[in-house]
């Protein structure tokens, strides 16, 4: 049956029984999670490398692109933490061409990811990879933000890790007293105040994000700082940018064979990435309100996010889980909720803008060590370190130190090659191959016609070899083992393929090489309990012609017959 494309926008079905209810709560949460965004899309722009208006920027046109053609009811799409060291990554290396237009070949590869229907297994990416590199992040972001965070006068940061705390503590002496009390300050106001809210019975409130409380309350006391006790060395953004609040025209970058090539790598991690933290944060979601989304309309609403993004000035965007969670908890129930989230940072964008310059650097960066916080996963990542099997705790620590050491780029192929390699290996551990000896027991066995009989008696002459599972990669090098295990050469060697749901070409071949070999060596290789799908690939590749028809038999006790004939004839 010919497959059509999977891509099913959520707008769609949700607008055709919209109601004024519905519309109420999608409303309030649209504007809470639009005020919530706000300081984030800021931070993850500067933190990126690029100006903070792009930061918004990217939460308005990348938000409305994947709330309107994304396959999830909730998800809410901007900047997000994940992305920073990529970006950042990206701009030292190829400037903001290049991330325009790796982004845009990113938002390409998530379209083609979801037009063929790879949504579900970006899903089975292992668990620890996810772990790893997400941790990995979280510290390379804290580890980002501590000039700032501590106002330290330094001439550059060093993009290296280890460089970098490095000169961090060679500069130790240069930290600036105001802005680490603001910086400090800003993280402690994040982390009590919902507790406050609820204590102080502050209901109103208690929507606001933590860290547009820290912005606005720090942001006033370095204004009077300034003012009135001439403390002028906080800085703040519109020290280190210029704010521009006018909305950039859409602007489609010079594209060449050889830009593309060098820039196949990154748009290959934003695209992965990508679609891990969306599908994931989808998945959150649908377990929260009870739905399912279409993770390959999702991968194309990305997509199509991804390219209008950077087309207008913004830079890569994913869904947000905190977003997601918060538009949830405050009604969001459709994706209108995220298109009135994008028509509030819209509006906050051209009529508030030019406030944003005077927001302090250290609270930003305060904002950023929470979020590196809340990222960290630190309990996850203990637990598997203490609980999970060796192999899974050493994908885990090498992808972390590879994140945080070299880069995500790194990580992630590390990431996407090991995860091939753990499918490989523990499918090949799926597969048994065992020699039975003296007697076959015919308790709970599918495939004998023997009667009342027991078990059956192996003549002499005769070896039988049980495969379980898979016949592919692997299982041929241990079937060679455990023959020469025994070191005997017997007149007929029957296989026992009752348990064997599919071989592939690898299998094929190595049962092929061990018939023709058996052949050289006098021994007659007998054929038991192929099912049909096994047998039809069998007889697609002339094993009939090999072996002789009547050497693949339905039922053991047939292949013990067909096993003693050979042997009588021979003797």
């Amino acid at each position: 049956m010919k497959k059509t494309l999977d891509f099913k926008p959520k707008f769609l079905s949700a607008i055709k029984h919209y109601d004024k209810k519905t519309f109420m709560s999608d409303l309030m949460a649209g504007i809470i999670v639009g005020i919530v965004a706000l300081p984030l899309a800021i931070a993850f722009g500067i933190a990126s490398g690029v100006s903070p208006e792009k930061g918004i920027i990217t939460a308005i046109v990348a938000g409305l692109a994947i709330s309107l053609f994304g396959g999830s009811k909730v998800q809410i799409g901007g900047p997000t933490g994940a992305f920073i060291i990529i970006v950042y990554g990206i701009i030292q290396q190829y400037g903001m061409q290049g991330l325009t237009v790796a982004t845009l070949m990113a938002g390409v590869f998530l379209i083609l990811l979801g037009v063929l229907r790879l949504g579900t297994i970006i899903k089975y990416i292992p668990y620890p990879i996810v772990v790893g590199f997400t941790s990995g992040i979280a510290v390379t972001i804290f580890s980002t933000q501590v000039k700032d965070l501590l106002g330290m006068t330094m001439d550059s940061v060093p993009s290296d890790f280890i460089e970098k705390w490095v000169a961090y503590i060679y500069n130790i002496g240069n930290i600036d007293c105001w802005s680490a009390l603001v910086g400090i300050v800003s993280v402690l106001i994040i982390a009590v105040w919902p507790m406050m809210a609820r204590k102080l019975h502050l209901s109103p409130l208690r929507s606001l994000p933590g860290s547009l409380v820290a912005i606005i309350i720090m942001t006033v006391v370095a204004l009077l700082l300034k003012q009135y006790a001439g403390i002028t060395t906080i800085e703040t953004i519109g020290d280190r940018f210029s704010i521009s609040s006018q909305l950039p025209g859409a602007v489609v970058p010079e594209l060449s064979w050889e830009v593309i090539k060098g820039l196949v790598g990154p748009a290959v991690t934003i695209a992965v990435l990508g679609a891990i933290e969306s599908l994931l944060s989808a998945t959150v979601a649908d377990g929260v309100i009870g739905d399912h989304h279409n993770s390959n309309t999702e991968l194309i609403g990305q997509g199509i996010a991804n390219i209008a993004s950077p087309i207008f000035g913004g830079i890569p965007a994913t869904g947000a889980i905190a977003r997601t969670m918060t538009n949830i908890n405050n009604g969001g129930r459709t994706p209108i909720a995220g298109i009135i989230h994008a028509v509030v940072l819209l509006l906050i964008f051209l009529f508030l803008m030019p406030l944003a310059q005077y927001i302090p650097m250290a609270c930003l960066a305060g904002v950023l060590v929470v979020v590196a916080y809340g990222m960290s996963g630190w309990r996850s990542f203990l637990a598997m370190a203490r609980r999970n099997p060796k192999s899974d705790v050493t994908v885990l620590l090498l992808t972390f130190f590879l994140t945080i050491i070299f880069d995500l780029t790194v990580a992630i192929e590390f990431g996407l090659i090991c995860a091939c390699l753990l499918f490989m290996r523990r499918m090949a551990e799926t597969t048994e191959v065992h020699a039975v000896l003296n007697e076959i027991d015919l308790n709970e066995d599918a495939d004998m016609q023997a009667g009342n009989l027991e078990h059956l008696t192996i003549p002499e002459g005769v070896e039988v070899y049980e495969i379980n599972g898979p016949y592919f990669f692997g299982a041929g090098t241990r079937f060679e083992d455990i023959m020469a295990r025994y070191g005997r050469r017997p007149k007929v060697r029957i296989i026992r393929m009752r348990k064997v749901p599919f071989i592939d070409s690898t299998g094929l071949h190595n049962l092929e090489n061990m018939c023709r070999m058996s052949q050289k060596e006098g021994v007659t290789v007998v054929l038991s309990g192929v099912n049909p799908k096994v047998d039809a690939v069998l007889k697609r590749n002339n094993f009939q012609q090999l072996l002789g028809e009547e050497n693949i038999c339905n039922h053991i006790d047939l292949a013990l017959t067909r096993a003693s004939e050979i042997v009588g004839s021979e003797k």
